[in-house]
């Protein structure tokens, strides 16, 4: 295959033609979400209507009332002339939160432009921009501010500058870090073959994907720029008179707050709300943008009687789950299936079917900025949108591919398991640490309790691999969800892992989900089979039939790739030609037609339904 052809692919992964839906942000409803919203929003009020209403009373002098403290007529008291502080303190707010929104906007889009330059100049140039942000960082951002604000001058324009080049490096170094992730993509590869101008790879590729994260960052500098002029004006290097902000009435009640204390309470009460709400506001954003968005709605192909009734038997109900992702990539498409008590289920496919993705959305695990819809989504009879995430992490239990990455080299194996008694359960110390011990010992680790004292590094992969499953035992898990757990394990511990799984369910009476591209570990350990390709399930059978009755081609060819004692060892293995197509170009028919040995044309122009085919037993296929 040519580099040009290679490319084009490349491109349309990443510029599909069909764009999904974006999720909307939703602010998490924690109380430091809501009180950062009712004060900014209580901010932006103030500002809108301060000045109609009390500018009048904040500009008029009165020669009898000067210098008073606190009084039915004036509040907080009065200045050198008589003004009435109460009312220049709701008349700064417009001011003040005008000067913080200007210098945030200088300091994110010089922040933006150098952390933007080095994926666009050449390896020289690049060194020198980062080695410049890296210095500003470690610069104290206080000390840069006044230092800008001394050179260009005196008053609110140079406070407005000095925070904005103070911002401006921690921008810098957000972008530098967001654009460093995406440049790595295939996409961005694809636009370079093709010799697309760095600039416009920069603009279209790379800033577009990163512009949510620091949409979110300018939210939070509001509140750092707004504290900086405060700070600046109090010093006297901000705003001066006759103008005035909150920091210049802080400035000017200061001499006299060991005789009249509540003249400058109002200013520093103003400064101390704003930066909090802004702050707040900015961390729940971050949050709620840190989490996948999940959706709990129908997709329009999906009416109530497709989702039908809920099983009051699963312990896992799935109906019509979706996992797309922004630029058309869609990895799951519309999936069902169920779990019953005791019953283990197996995922099987090829690298990148949808199966890991599918175990991540039921587990809320999806990255942002994933966006996973679903017709039903239930968890022992609960939706799981609305369960907790202390109820959730106790009923579900993942177990991933890699133990090494689940455990805290840093922390002992112990420690790391009792965590989980004392946040989810209220356990304390020493009776987390027994129930830790109980589960080492319950997934046969020797000696559970000189295991509990050491660090992961010290256990070998198999011995890692059931600490993990304890870990997820130290609850009481409905369902355990086993992703690749045996793939990087040696033949004999991949046995006594699987063995030990089966123990468990039986015992436990919980659900199991596992995901393998290993049909051959499925069919020893599973009671069910969901075979996925390109996002969707094609077959689901009972592991009793899927040497010899499997229905769907491509579950046949799995099988058949598979080498056995009776193979022909004269003859090259079986194998699957062609290649799966990428979750962005998938059509609108079967997507292994163009693998597949009896496909004809409706098979390329409409997608199979998924249709019964025997005693529980489904498949997807027109020439079945």
């Amino acid at each position: 295959m040519s580099s040009a052809q290679t490319a084009a692919d490349l491109t349309s992964t990443a510029q599909p033609h069909v764009q999904p839906r974006r999720a909307r942000l939703r602010l998490p409803r924690t109380p430091s979400g809501v009180a950062g919203a009712v004060l900014v929003a209580l901010m932006i009020v103030l500002a809108i209507i301060g000045p109609p209403i009390w500018s009048e009373a904040a500009e008029r002098i009165d020669a009898a009332a000067i210098l008073q403290g606190a009084s039915s007529a004036h509040p907080l008291g009065t200045d050198n002339l008589g003004r009435d502080l109460l009312a220049r303190v709701m008349v700064a707010g417009r001011f003040s939160l005008t000067l913080a929104l200007i210098a945030s906007l200088i300091g994110a889009s010089v922040g933006i432009v150098l952390g933007a330059l080095p994926s666009v100049l050449p390896r020289r140039g690049a060194r020198f921009v980062t080695g410049t942000v890296n210095a500003l960082v470690a610069f104290p951002g206080l000390l840069l501010a006044m230092f800008t604000a001394v050179v260009t001058g005196l008053g609110a324009k140079g406070a407005v500058l000095g925070i904005g080049v103070a911002t401006a490096p921690a921008f810098a170094r957000l972008t530098q870090t967001l654009a460093a992730s995406v440049a790595g993509a295939d996409y961005v590869a694809a636009a370079r073959m093709l010799g697309v101008p760095r600039w416009r790879t920069l603009t279209r590729h790379v800033l577009p994907n990163i512009a949510e994260p620091l949409i979110l960052n300018l939210t939070q500098s509001l509140g750092f720029a707004l504290l900086g002029l405060a700070g600046m004006s109090f010093l006297g290097l901000g705003v001066q008179p006759p103008d005035f902000d909150w920091g210049r009435l802080l400035f000017d009640g200061f001499a006299r707050i060991y005789v009249t204390p509540e003249v400058a309470l109002g200013p520093a009460l103003a400064v101390a709300l704003a930066g909090i709400g802004f702050n707040l506001l900015g961390d729940a954003l971050a949050k709620a943008a840190g989490r996948p968005a999940v959706r709990a709605e129908k997709p329009e192909a999906v009416g109530e009687e497709a989702a039908g009734e809920p099983d009051p038997g699963a312990v896992l109900e799935v109906r019509e789950l979706t996992v797309s992702f922004p630029g058309g990539a869609t990895p799951v498409r519309g999936l069902s299936l169920s779990v019953a008590p005791s019953e283990i289920v197996g995922i099987v496919g090829e690298s990148g079917s949808g199966k890991s993705l599918t175990a991540a959305a039921i587990g809320g695990l999806v990255p942002h900025p994933g966006s996973v819809t679903h017709a039903r989504l239930r968890l022992d009879g609960k939706d799981v949108a609305e369960m907790s995430g202390k109820e959730l992490g106790t009923t579900l239990a993942m177990v991933f591919q890699d133990p090494m990455a689940s455990l805290n080299p840093a922390l002992k194996v112990g420690g790391q398991l009792a965590e989980v008694a004392t946040v989810h359960l209220g356990a304390g110390r020493a009776e987390a640490h027994a129930r830790a011990v109980d589960r080492l010992g319950h997934v046969h680790l020797p000696e559970p309790d000189k295991q509990a004292r050491k660090h992961p590094h010290e256990l070998s992969g198999g011995m890692r691999q059931r600490a993990v499953i304890a870990m997820g035992l130290m609850g009481e898990p409905k369902l355990i969800i086993a992703d690749e757990p045996t793939t990087a394990l040696d033949v004999t511990v991949q046995r006594q892992i699987l063995r030990l799984l089966r123990e468990v369910v039986e015992e436990t009476g919980a659900a199991a989900l596992f995901i393998s591209h290993d049909i051959a570990v499925v069919g020893e350990l599973c009671d069910r089979v969901v075979v996925m390709y390109a996002g969707r399930v094609v077959e689901e059978l009972p592991v009793a039939r899927l040497a010899t009755g499997a229905a769907h081609p491509y579950t046949r060819a799995l099988i058949d790739s598979l080498p056995d004692m009776d193979t022909d060892r004269s003859r090259p293995l079986a194998s699957i030609p062609g290649r799966q197509p990428a979750p962005s170009q998938v059509g609108t028919g079967c997507a292994f037609a163009d693998r597949c040995e009896l496909a004809a044309a409706r098979c390329s122009a409409e997608r199979p339904p998924l249709i019964v085919h025997g005693p529980a037993h489904q498949v997807a296929c027109w020439e079945v």
